[in-house]
Order: structure tokens, then sequence, then C-alpha cells
């Protein structure tokens, strides 16, 4: 497990750079039996020398590219992959280690595409007000929140790719993540896009 001070989604980009022995361990691991390791937030404290305290939801995480720089550094390029829950933590030796089971969406109540554009169409008047209080031009849509190959799956998984792409702190990300259902998903970013509107709309009439 490699806990972080950010909340990450499926499919994202994460580059890393490792220096401390124990991720050292971890990163050799993963490489010498091509496995992937889990991320998950920290809640309290940071990740290096540990002590920290852990969220409990995650992500599974694979190294796409790495440069072994020596003296137990590495440099790598990774990709996130399928949600995880924690089911217990085990002791950090060598280094943050859990038991843990992938957690796909559970049932809920259907979304809509409609339901999905209404929240693009949210995304995209925060980042007008946003580009407009900068004096900016604004990107076009697709620039914004076109979708990889890899998110062109159902509504669950567009909602994660709108997320990663919407300007929203780790917690606001976390709630995104750790929802259970697609629906609970669109609620929660939803009320995310609308807080950080009413933040926008609050530092602009000052």
């Amino acid at each position: 497990m490699f806990p972080l001070e950010s909340a990450l989604l499926p499919n994202q980009d994460l580059p890393l750079r490792v220096f401390e022995p124990r991720y050292s361990a971890l990163v050799r691991r993963c490489i010498d039996r091509d496995e992937p390791f889990g991320v998950v937030l920290i809640s309290a404290g940071r990740e290096v020398g540990g002590g920290d305290s852990r969220c409990d939801v995650g992500i599974l995480c694979r190294i796409a590219e790495y440069a072994d720089l020596g003296a137990g550094r590495y440099a790598l390029r990774c990709r996130t992959g399928e949600r995880i829950r924690v089911s217990e933590w085990l002791p950090d030796d060598p280094y943050p280690r859990a038991a843990v089971t992938l957690w796909p969406d559970e049932p809920g109540d259907p979304v809509t595409d409609a339901q999905v554009l209404d929240l693009e169409d949210r995304v995209m008047a925060l980042f007008g007000r946003i580009a407009e209080a900068r004096g900016a031009a604004l990107p076009d849509r697709d620039a914004l929140l076109g979708y990889g190959d890899d998110d062109a799956g159902d509504a669950g998984q567009r909602l994660f790719a709108l997320a990663s792409r919407t300007p929203i702190g780790a917690a606001d990300r976390y709630t995104v993540l750790s929802a259970p259902s697609a629906a609970d998903r669109l609620a929660a970013l939803r009320e995310a896009v609308d807080a950080v509107a009413e933040m926008v709309e609050f530092q602009l009439s000052e």
C-alpha cells in the first residue's frame, strides 16, 4: 500500500518519485513480480516517515514505466485502475500493507445520460466563471472534459472521469471515490461542484 496526501480516481496517471527505503522495497517487489499496489488517501499526517492515519477506500495502481535512479530512488509513471476497500491493515513491515478487496459499484438508482450531461454543463459553467475571474480564455469542452478510451464505459465510470477533471478538493474527491453506487457518486459530485461554484461566486462578489 502507498498512502498519499491526495485522493485518486480510476484511470488517472500518477507520477511518483520514490526515495524512502520502505517504498523503494515496495517498488522493487512490484517491478520484480509485476504486481499492482494500492493507493489510499492519508487522513492525517504525512506519507514520509510513517505515523499517518489512512482512509480505507482506495485504488489499485500499476507501474507503467520506471527509471532506477540508483541508491533506492525511482521515478515512476503509474496508472490507476479498480477501486478497492481495505478490510484489514497489516503491520508496516517492511512497507505499508493491507488486506483489500475489489469494490465495484453497488446496485442503485440508474444514472441517465441526461443527468451526466447536466452535471457536465455545471462543471463547464464553473470553469467559465474561473476563466472569467482570471481574464483567461476558456478552452473548448473536449479539451476540458474529453473522455479517453478508458472512460467511455457506463455512467459510473464517466462520473469518475468527470470528477478527475473538476477542481474539487481531496476530501470531495474521496467522497466521490467512496460513494457506493453510480447514483451516490452523481449526488456527491453534484454537491461538490455546487459548493465550489458558490465559493467562486462569493469570491467574485467581494
